[in-house]
């Protein structure tokens, strides 16, 4: 074990994050980050661990490096483990050579964890390869923001002008009319291709090429500005050819999921897929029963139903734990007929070793009963329908006026996210937010209890997407109509119809 841990947090992508780097942030004490460090990897951080910022961001410094140095060392030395989360890789102009060494002057220890460069993957992101046999055999790393304290420059710029490799600098967007001089000046041909890529990896990134000699003027009539990393070279021409991410239909787009931070992750993973920047804004909380009797004693006589009727993951999540604290397995259900409402849903049974006998081709609890009723629901049959302690009850009553004895068992309660709206407002300000999706009633619900419907209004430029018709009802009742309404009522179709927009 190691005191310190000198993080690599790659550029941003958080598929690009490694998994010792993942592990390291879920254990440690501490958590150090950057401004290069995508914040989205303090979710993984322990509930209890502490959250310090230090970022460095075009000279506003939150700590300075050697106050950053000082506060490794003080926490370190209460013994306290610290992951020191560093945009990139710590030892590609991350300091991290630095902290290490004053880490060694206090007697404590520390280990590296390499994190990809943006040098080598916002390149690749862009359709840039940095070496390629037609163009370069090697590439060159340099700083484009030296030290202005050191004596003397590490710069060669004669070299630089005169080599074959493709240059990459880093952090020098400020300085590039000069860097593109120098390279002139010492007899790069003006006609180099040279491109500029900005928040490379992530959903906001943006890239552009141009030649050495009009690099310049390009990135300030397009208003390219830090973080960017600039390449010159040859590859840089493959660019509109291998460019891949950033044709992706959803790329750079602002969408808000409002579902249960339980439910979001796999939602916002196939928005990410797709380019866009997801902004997870629960207005959900899935909450505990205060009391499980009645789901056990349920459980206990499970073998006096015919039908288990399962409208939600979490319906099945919260049934099996049950299940699993009983000393059971699926076992139990042998002879009960199951049905599940949604394609997600019965991934969950599946994943549990039970197969639906019944699917509804349109997951709304209208046509589930059609297709119960169907397949012999009906007069005595008893069914059971594990759900959240509140919710619709079309299905319940319409299988009863079938003849059905229906039983409705609360497995799990919701409740309003109270987390306030502040962040989710910052970003309809800034106009970061192109669509806001609605998955169910309870989140339109809870949502225009966390954001007043007026306030909404003064976005249209803001586009609002339902999962469903019922959905869509319950967004009228606040005023709204939906812009945007998949034919299927599934998560990815709501994806789908998103990118077709």
């Amino acid at each position: 074990m190691a005191d310190v841990y000198l993080i690599g947090a790659g550029p941003g992508d958080p598929g690009l994050l490694t998994v010792r780097a993942k592990e390291l942030i879920e254990t440690c004490d501490i958590v150090v980050y950057d401004y290069l460090a995508n914040a989205e990897f303090l979710s993984y951080a322990r509930p209890d661990a502490e959250i310090i910022y230090v970022g460095k961001k075009g000279g506003d410094h939150t700590l300075p490096q050697d106050k950053i140095n000082d506060l490794l060392v003080d926490r370190a030395s209460q013994g306290k483990s610290i992951a020191r989360l560093k945009g990139g890789d710590p030892y590609v102009f991350g300091r991290g050579g630095e902290e290490a060494e004053e880490l060694i002057a206090a007697g404590l220890t520390f280990e590296v964890v390499p994190g990809i460069t943006a040098g080598v993957a916002a390149a690749a992101y862009a359709g840039i390869p940095v070496t390629h046999r037609d163009h370069t055999t090697s590439v060159c790393f340099i700083t484009g923001h030296e030290d202005p304290t050191k004596e003397k420059s590490g710069h060669n710029w004669d070299v630089y002008a005169k080599s074959t490799s493709t240059l990459v600098f880093y952090m020098g967007v400020g300085n590039l009319p000069m860097i593109a001089e120098k390279l002139i000046s010492g007899g790069r041909d003006p006609k180099t291709p040279a491109a500029l890529v900005r928040w490379g990896t992530r959903c906001t990134q943006e890239s552009m090429v141009a030649t050495l000699e009009t690099v310049a003027d390009e990135a300030a009539r397009r208003g390219f500005k830090a973080p960017s990393i600039i390449i010159v070279g040859g590859v840089c021409s493959l660019a509109d050819k291998l460019s891949w991410f950033e044709k992706r239909p959803l790329m750079g787009k602002g969408v808000v999921v409002t579902r249960a931070r339980e439910q979001a992750s796999g939602f916002a993973d196939t928005l990410r897929e797709m380019g866009a920047c997801a902004f997870q804004f629960p207005t959900i909380e899935i909450n505990p029963l205060p009391d499980y009797a009645e789901v056990q004693a349920a459980i206990g006589q499970i073998e006096n139903y015919d039908w288990l009727v399962f409208t939600s993951v979490n319906g099945v999540l919260k049934f099996w734990e049950q299940l699993d604290g009983m000393g059971l397995d699926t076992r139990v259900l042998g002879g009960r007929k199951v049905a599940a409402i949604g394609p997600a849903t019965a991934e969950a049974l599946v994943a549990r070793g039970v197969r639906p006998d019944f699917v509804p081709p349109k997951y709304v609890a209208e046509s589930v009963v059609a297709g119960l009723i169907e397949r012999g629901v009906g007069q005595g049959t008893k069914v059971l329908i594990p759900r959240a302690r509140v919710a619709r009850e079309v299905l319940p009553e319409e299988l009863s006026k079938a003849g059905a004895d229906v039983t409705v068992l609360p497995v799990y309660e919701t409740g309003l996210n109270e987390d306030g709206p502040e962040e989710l407002v910052a970003k309809l300000d800034a106009g970061d937010i192109d669509y806001v999706t609605f998955t169910s009633s309870s989140t339109v619900e809870n949502f225009f209890q966390l954001l007043a419907p007026e306030k909404l209004k003064q976005y249209p430029d803001v586009k609002l997407a339902c999962i469903g018709p019922v959905t869509a009802k319950t967004l009228a009742e606040y005023g709204f109509t939906p812009d945007i309404q998949p034919e299927d009522y599934t998560i990815p179709a709501l994806a789908a119809a998103l990118a077709n927009d």
